[in-house]
């Protein structure tokens, strides 16, 4: 199918506005010389800044599964994450926008005055139901859906991250408003774009986005703040190919256009390593720019160390995808 259809059956489908689009493609220059990489373009595109509720990448995926033709009937939005999920957050400021009541079932404990996300969360009306382990979100969520049903209420959960092929397709739009962006930049002989890779709503949307505008010029650069590489490929396979499917498309993505790297994830989910730590300060002293030391943190260890390397020549450029996270700096 063209690209022209595709993008047409995306523009068709209903979404409740949120982002506040397009969300800006800065110059990082300080931070390149920094890295003595000053003859190569670095950008950043500023997905922290999509508007609403502090921002961040999950606002583009909440557009598309709350949407108004998915809440009819709809009394209470529930999600799981954990206890300071940014996507928690995200979908609980959007259920106090649209009226609804919000459940989240999080893991780990509450303390008795809780900062950061946690904080929002209360902040923004939501109930916590707190569970003691990963492993026990999804089935709490089925109580707590079954509950709500009891009561007569109509309950729509929202898996983890909205990493659905729905939630995907904010990112399919969101490739587009960035390669309109890019040919206003200047030519590259290759962009490499760096972004988080961990339930994959938003890499496999980037991915699936970039195939259908033919860009065999973009190089997407997946890092992992946690699973393996061989999980972020399944996970991206399947969501691009069942978001491709809404649009009416059923191809391949572009074979060289996926990268994946686990090898920046360091201890562990949300613990910070030595680089993750230098690159928040270098972003930081060089840029102005704010990390979060879940997600963006670990991206900019691996994007530096890619820059150090080989693969990356002076006649290509480089584009740091932030998608926010803020609040976790406070929490």
């Amino acid at each position: 199918m063209s690209m022209r259809s595709a993008f047409t059956a995306l523009d068709a489908i209903a979404r409740t506005r949120l982002v506040h689009e397009p969300t800006p493609l800065v110059s990082a220059p300080r931070l390149a010389q920094s890295l003595d990489r000053g003859s190569t373009t670095i950008l950043v595109k500023m997905d922290a800044e999509t508007g609403f509720a502090l921002g961040g990448n999950k606002v583009r995926k909440l557009e598309y599964e709350l949407a108004p033709d998915r809440l009819v009937g709809v009394t209470c939005v529930i999600t799981v994450g954990g206890l300071n999920s940014n996507h928690a957050r995200v979908t609980a400021a959007a259920a106090a926008r649209l009226g609804l009541r919000c459940i989240l079932v999080l893991n780990g404990e509450l303390p008795d005055e809780p900062t950061g996300n946690a904080m929002l969360h209360l902040m923004f009306g939501a109930e916590l139901r707190m569970v003691a382990m990963r492993e026990h979100r999804d089935p709490t969520a089925v109580a707590v859906t079954k509950e709500i049903e009891r009561a007569g209420g109509k309950a729509l959960f929202v898996p983890l991250g909205a990493s659905t092929p729905v939630g995907t397709l904010g990112y399919v739009r969101a490739a587009r408003e960035f390669v309109g962006q890019l040919a206003e930049a200047g030519s590259a002989e290759t962009t490499w774009v760096f972004v988080s890779a961990s339930s994959c709503g938003t890499f496999a949307g980037l991915a699936l986005g970039f195939t259908l505008l033919g860009r065999d010029d973009i190089r997407l650069v997946g890092i992992s703040p946690d699973v393996t590489e061989a999980e972020i490929l399944r996970l991206t396979a399947d969501l691009s190919t069942a978001a491709g499917a809404l649009l009416g498309w059923h191809g391949e993505l572009l074979p060289r256009l996926v990268s994946i790297s686990d090898a920046y994830v360091g201890d562990g989910y949300a613990l910070p390593s030595e680089g993750s730590r230098a690159a928040t300060e270098r972003f930081g002293r060089t840029e102005g720019i704010i990390l979060d030391p879940v997600y963006t943190a670990k991206v900019a260890h691996g994007m530096i160390d890619w820059l150090g390397g080989e693969r990356i020549s002076d006649k290509d450029r480089v584009v740091f995808w932030h998608t926010g996270g803020y609040p976790t700096v406070f929490g």
